[in-house]
């Protein structure tokens, strides 16, 4: 395939080859997240030293959770922080230090760089831990991950948790590779694929009911559900989930374009449009960006150096939502075009591990089509949904 011919192809896809339908997506209005149904959970708090693992998601109407709770005069100890901190600024990866709240004076310990999950110590004055955070549905955001070892320590420590469920922005489908648990890592920790079309609260079942828990041990779990919400429901999320996804359209591109994390080429961290646009120096594309430091990305890949790559932004917000797939052309596309293929893939092997398998790289690089690819995950991705019914708190999609 010509390269003049691939790049009217993500032109297409890019949305600047065809008119989008740009009619604002309607997002359900009514939709009751676990944190503001306080009645529901009040009385198991009464009496016990509590527990956050929160960030600036954690928000019950206007309110932080923490401010909620004390001013509710609960018995809040301490705060586990996990990847971008307590208020959700730091970089993805960077270290993440324990400090104090300063509005609160509540103790900040760190879940984010040496310690990904509480050590026995930490919980030596807590009854019950609650987890409180906006993930996204994606295998890769490391949030679930955060969970599973909150639950890991809980159950090693005889203590409870308390999950209150928040909409999954991408839990109206399921699709991509299921993680090959070779490649397990604090990006991938289970097997399912790359978005799983579950709720925290959901997610969290399935962890402790799978047994897939250290020594196959289970956590003494509650989980307060939303009100009002299915996997058919648009919910459009209050604050950034995370620094570097500030809108919907990022929300909604992320699952699939997170794979370049693991290339040569920037998603756009260090730029006012990050998840939503590609590209790297010295690639012919029609969209030219330049990555400099900014909030959440202070070491952008590329700094200081242009970028051509393409815009998806338009279509992330208008038609990404809609197309409800695990989108692996764009990464397919552009390896294609790339003039230098030896060095697409990072050499870490991130690709691999963001895939959760070996599979895709080696079938790209081998000139397999885009078709023979997808086909791979299909009879995957049907056993999990099988799976994955057993712990649904909602109506599903289907």
């Amino acid at each position: 395939m010509t390269t003049i011919w691939l790049k009217l192809i993500l032109l297409i896809l890019s949305g600047n080859l065809i008119n989008i339908n740009t009619e604002e997506p309607e997002y359900q209005k009514d939709i009751i997240v676990g944190a503001e149904r306080f009645s529901e959970y009040e009385e198991l708090l009464k009496g016990k030293r509590v527990a956050i693992v929160g960030n600036q998601s954690s928000l019950v109407g206007e309110s932080h959770l923490l401010d909620t709770l004390l001013a509710r005069k609960i018995n809040v100890v301490k705060v586990f922080t996990p990847e971008h901190g307590f208020r959700g600024k730091a970089d993805a990866g960077a270290w993440v230090k324990s400090d104090i709240d300063e509005k609160t004076g509540t103790p900040l310990v760190s879940m984010y760089g040496k310690n990904k999950k509480p050590s026995s110590a930490s919980l030596t004055d807590v009854d019950l831990i609650i987890f409180d955070i906006q993930d996204v549905g994606a295998r890769f955001y490391t949030y679930i991950s955060s969970m599973h070892y909150v639950m890991e320590a809980a159950a090693e420590n005889d203590k409870e948790v308390l999950i209150l469920d928040r909409p999954n922005p991408n839990g109206h489908y399921v699709d991509g590779p299921v993680l090959d648990m070779k490649y397990k890592s604090f990006i991938g920790m289970h097997p399912v694929p790359v978005i799983h079309g579950m709720t925290i609260g959901e997610y969290a079942k399935m962890i402790n009911e799978e047994s897939w828990l250290e020594g196959k041990i289970k956590c003494k779990l509650t989980v307060v559900p939303c009100e009002n919400y299915t996997h058919n429901s648009f919910y459009e999320l209050k604050v950034k989930p995370s620094p570097n996804l500030p809108n919907m359209a990022s929300i909604y591109l992320y699952p699939s374009l997170c794979l370049f994390e693991g290339t040569t080429f920037s998603v756009g961290r260090g730029t006012e449009k990050p998840f939503q646009i590609v590209g790297a120096p010295n690639f012919d594309g029609v969209y030219t960006f330049t990555p400099e430091p900014t909030e959440g990305a202070k070491n952008p890949k590329h700094k200081g150096a242009e970028c051509s790559g393409y815009d998806l932004s338009s279509y992330g917000k208008y038609e990404m939502r809609k197309l409800a797939k695990f989108n692996f052309k764009w990464v397919y596309d552009i390896y294609h075009a790339h003039g230098d293929k030896n060095n697409f893939f990072k050499s870490s092997g991130s690709f691999k591990l963001l895939c959760g398998t070996d599979r895709l790289q080696k079938m790209l690089v081998a000139g397999n089509s885009l078709e023979e690819i997808e086909a791979t995950w299909k009879d995957e991705v049907i056993a999990f949904k099988e799976m994955r019914k057993k712990y649904l708190l909602y109506p599903d999609f289907e």
